[in-house]
């Protein structure tokens, strides 16, 4: 599902559909992004010191899907993301 994902916020970054919440955040630009991105943090914080695992669960979820709208605005393929992964576990080995 995390490849799916990041294809359908690919199409909606390119199509920009009305309605889009995904087409809304890459109209605001990179600073709003961030600033998701920061609001999802703390809320992944939260949910692990006060409201448990099924709100770790979603907020991480929250918190996966803002990242992967910060690395297409910026240009990055989520395949640079996972050779990046895959060469450290290379060398931990």
């Amino acid at each position: 599902m995390l490849d799916e994902l990041f294809e359908i916020i690919e199409d909606r970054k390119n199509k920009q559909p009305s309605g889009s919440y995904t087409a809304q955040l890459m109209a605001a630009g990179e600073n709003k992004i961030l600033r998701k991105i920061g609001e999802e943090t703390l809320e992944v914080v939260f949910a692990v010191k006060e409201e448990g695992d099924h709100r770790l669960v979603e907020e991480s979820a929250d918190l996966i899907y803002h990242l992967w709208v910060l690395l297409s605005y910026q240009g990055i393929q989520l395949d640079q993301v996972k050779a990046e992964l895959a060469a450290r576990h290379k060398r931990d080995q």
